[in-house]
């Protein structure tokens, strides 16, 4: 009996490490560059679909994410300023006679009736598709007039699975439940301009 606890304790100890090296969902860099053009980010995301969705994307039904970003300036006297905010939506699908995976990104959220203007991309693989979801490059997030405020700017990006766009049945389903749970977000200070 003893040594089959010690068997146990000694599984157990070697399990735990290999828990602690997966990396969770996260933003690791983001980039914010300032031209004439405007306020500008690019960003690197990581993460894994959660089970649920992973499941639901395999058995034909769209899925929708959304990143968005808000740009404030603190101010001591009051609440913070907000300069502007910006939003992308993502639709994934696969389709299952062609085994592909499409996927369509848009600065308009979709309509019911079908993906409206949208930029669409086919892909092999779903490795390939999350990885174009994961790079954000050179997204335009403010005008140049809005942005007139040089110090005391940070911006803020958060990226998550958006439910309220899925099937009614689902919306209900996936309620409080980790398996559809996705959401990422990081804040940045823009550096004063020069």
């Amino acid at each position: 009996m003893l040594c089959a606890c010690v068997l146990v304790l000694l599984f157990c100890a070697v399990a735990l490490p290999s828990r602690a090296d997966t990396v969770g969902p996260d933003i690791s860099a983001m980039q914010l560059s300032r031209t004439d053009e405007g306020l500008f980010l690019s960003a690197s995301m990581q993460f894994d679909l959660p089970s649920q969705v992973e499941d639901a994307l395999r058995q034909g039904i769209p899925m929708y994410f959304t990143a968005e970003v808000q740009v404030q300036r603190e101010r001591w006297y009051w609440s913070d300023q907000q300069l502007g905010t910006a939003t992308r939506y993502y639709r994934l699908t696969h389709q299952p006679l062609t085994k592909r995976w499409r996927l369509h990104i848009s600065n308009t959220a979709f309509a019911s009736s079908g993906t409206g203007l949208a930029l669409g991309q086919s892909y092999d693989q779903l490795d390939e598709a999350l990885g174009a979801i994961q790079r954000i490059s050179r997204w335009k997030i403010l005008e140049p007039t809005q942005l007139s405020a040089t110090s005391g700017v940070s911006v803020q990006l958060r990226f998550r699975v958006d439910l309220s766009a899925l099937p009614r049945p689902l919306q209900i389903g996936a309620l409080g439940r980790s398996g559809w749970n996705l959401q990422l977000a990081r804040t940045q200070v823009l550096e004063a301009a020069p």
